[in-house]
């Protein structure tokens, strides 16, 4: 009897496990049901649609931070950019793009400006709406240019009349691909995650610009300032912090060389965090060709790197392939119109790339000539 009742013992907890797994599962399981049929108890837009059943992985929306039904939040889209001729093609492309997809179904954008840090007007002052402002004093960013990027906004946002409570920072090399709703929702902005931003492996830095009465590390995002959409008022109180913390890491010779050329994107992140500003991190708001193959729902196509393939559509990152395509080939002026679309086997993503900087082009007026 004793025997029997000892083995006994195992067999009663195991039930019980499998009762408690059960009653789990069984909740998951009601709690989607009911959640899929308050999806389709209404007609969504395909934005929409995407949005309510997208879980965020760092941050989950707060209730009162969420759109009410039929409600739009418009953000003004900026970028910095300088006046030369490799600045000057690429804003051109993302002016076209964002004239197309500005007031298709679920776009939220609002007006464009290039924040243009040349001190001076350039000759495409009438195409695309332009807002003049001070480059740094010489020899301040050490041949850094992208230090002129919070200069340039803090000298924009005191200065600028903006009507939109939201604001879009942008990059020259962006292409809108699918119109581009606000992703931000009140005091969190949303940005897209970086893979090559790790504020908790360089904790010993971070700490440098972000002490510990501050908060955990972890408190600071894995972003840059682009793509952002952040509240006008927010980033009025970010703006000044991150211009200063931007130059006291290129200051600091060991910063300077951990950070290389990503060095004013950890200054953004740790302004942010010194301000007690998370940000939603949404993978879906930028693709990075050739390493994101789809373009699928994704918003903005970023075309940093360059594209290189042989002529069997296999990748040669690293060597000029037979077929490239590289900003960086065009630093003195424009890409020709109708470039060559690459060989078959080369993603979808790439293919996506070509075709849209070649419908840019073709409808660019005076596009060799600017």
């Amino acid at each position: 009897m004793i025997e029997n009742k000892d083995m006994g013992q195992p067999k009663q907890f195991l039930l019980v496990l499998l009762s408690v797994v059960f009653l789990f599962l069984t909740y998951n399981l009601v709690t989607a049901i009911m959640h899929y049929k308050k999806v389709n108890s209404k007609r969504w837009t395909p934005a929409e649609l995407y949005n309510e059943l997208l879980i965020d992985p760092v941050i989950e929306m707060p209730e009162n931070a969420k759109k009410t039904k039929n409600e739009r939040l418009l953000f003004h889209v900026a970028l910095t950019a300088t006046d030369a001729p490799y600045s000057k093609w690429q804003c051109r492309i993302m002016y076209y793009w964002y004239k197309k997809t500005k007031n298709l179904p679920g776009s939220e954008m609002g007006k464009f400006t290039r924040v243009l840090h040349s001190g001076s007007p350039d000759n495409l002052m009438d195409e695309i709406p332009t807002f003049v402002v001070d480059p740094l004093p010489p020899g301040l960013d050490r041949g850094y240019v992208v230090l002129n990027r919070p200069w340039a906004f803090v000298q924009w946002l005191e200065k600028a009349t903006i009507e939109e409570e939201y604001i879009l920072m942008g990059e020259p090399d962006h292409i809108f691909i699918n119109p581009l709703p606000n992703l931000a929702r009140g005091g969190y902005p949303a940005a897209f995650p970086f893979f090559y931003i790790k504020p908790t492996e360089h904790e010993k830095i971070i700490r440098k610009y972000y002490p510990e009465e501050k908060g955990p590390v972890t408190n600071v995002d894995p972003i840059g300032n682009s793509p952002v959409i952040i509240k006008k008022d927010l980033l009025e109180k970010i703006v000044p912090t991150w211009m200063n913390v931007s130059l006291q890491m290129k200051n600091d010779p060991e910063t300077d060389n951990t950070f290389g050329w990503v060095l004013e994107m950890y200054a953004y992140a740790v302004a942010s965090a010194f301000h007690g500003v998370q940000h939603i991190l949404r993978k879906d708001f930028m693709l990075q060709p050739p390493w994101d193959t789809e373009t699928g729902k994704k918003f903005i196509l970023h075309y940093t790197y360059g594209c290189d393939y042989n002529m069997k559509g296999e990748l040669t990152y690293g060597k000029f392939g037979e077929w490239r395509f590289d900003k960086r080939s065009y630093l003195r002026g424009p890409p020709p119109r109708n470039l060559s679309l690459p060989p078959p086997g080369v993603p979808e993503s790439v293919v996506t790339l070509v075709k849209m900087v070649n419908e840019a082009t073709a409808n660019i007026p005076d596009w060799d000539t600017k």
